[in-house]
């Protein structure tokens, strides 16, 4: 059965990076295809028997973008298996990485039809209102602060095959680089005792024992982890009879190292039933490679 994972978003988010994981991987990979030959594209790749092809399609495509959400539901309708992953960032990562990359944004040229330069800012808003429908329907990756190998990791677990309708994944943050546009839920782990204050601790990270055996030690932190379990018990039926197929929860503390990343890590062990089940960790820790 042929698998097709469509590659859209926000210009400058990190769809090259992904483009090229999926190809590295295995897959017969297409960039900046019109939309209106994608139902042509996935037609022949299936009559030429390839079994995974990647798209990407963003702004710099011709044709309607408007008309990208209601070709994906088409051919969903007429059984394609259809993995649709939308790539975000902030606008402040954005402006860094053209300011890096020197490059334009390809929505300059259209802007500039009405007769004056437009800036940065100007491409990127227009770029967010042609996208918001399709980022509303399917499932978002912030790429702010990720690093190439944190980003190709994440794009890895969410193609593996046979994903039942809903992808629960746990993910821990940092407040001081601000909440992740793919939140579906956020949880504020600032409020726990903090193994930063403890010089012993302050190097590790919330998945070693000892920062997890301190932690484990106040009553407060059990709490919080159990309120949060029941919420989701509570209501992730709900979420799944809503057609979702994802949900990411997201937990946060000042730095996204220790308290984050510990209450991720141990939600994960209640959930560990669910199937699939991901984890992320937005901060760089010591055993993730770039």
């Amino acid at each position: 059965m042929l698998r097709v994972v469509l590659i859209t978003g926000i210009s400058g988010s990190g769809k090259s990076v992904a483009l090229r994981m999926l190809e590295d991987t295995g897959y017969t990979c297409i960039d900046n295809l019109p939309v209106r030959f994608l139902s042509e594209f996935i037609s022949s790749a299936r009559d030429e028997n390839l079994e995974r092809v990647a798209i990407a399609i963003d702004v710099r495509s011709p044709g309607e973008l408007a008309e990208l959400p209601d070709v994906v539901t088409a051919l969903r309708a007429m059984g394609t298996s259809l993995r649709v992953i939308f790539l975000d960032a902030n606008t402040q990562t954005l402006v860094q990485r053209y300011s890096e990359s020197r490059r334009r944004h390809p929505l300059t040229d259209r802007l500039s039809r009405g007769g004056q330069a437009p800036t940065l800012l100007d491409a990127i808003s227009l770029e967010r209102d042609l996208l918001a429908p399709l980022r509303e329907q399917e499932h978002v990756i912030d790429t702010s602060g990720l690093t190439p190998g944190q980003l190709r990791s994440w794009i890895a677990d969410l193609i593996q095959d046979d994903r039942p309708p809903l992808v629960l994944t746990f993910e821990s943050f940092a407040y001081k680089r601000g909440v992740p546009n793919d939140a579906d839920l956020v949880f504020d782990a600032r409020c726990l005792p903090n193994p930063y204050y403890d010089r012993n601790l302050r190097p590790l990270t919330g998945r070693d024992e000892p920062v997890a055996t301190w932690l484990a030690s106040f009553d407060v932190v059990g709490q919080m982890i159990d309120d949060i379990t029941g919420y989701l018990r509570r209501w992730l039926p709900q979420y799944t009879q809503d057609t979702r197929n994802y949900l990411t929860v997201a937990v946060g503390c000042t730095g996204g190292q220790h308290r984050s990343v510990y209450v991720v890590e141990q939600l994960a062990k209640r959930f560990a039933d669910h199937d699939p089940l991901l984890i992320r960790h937005r901060a760089q820790l010591p055993d993730e490679h770039t």
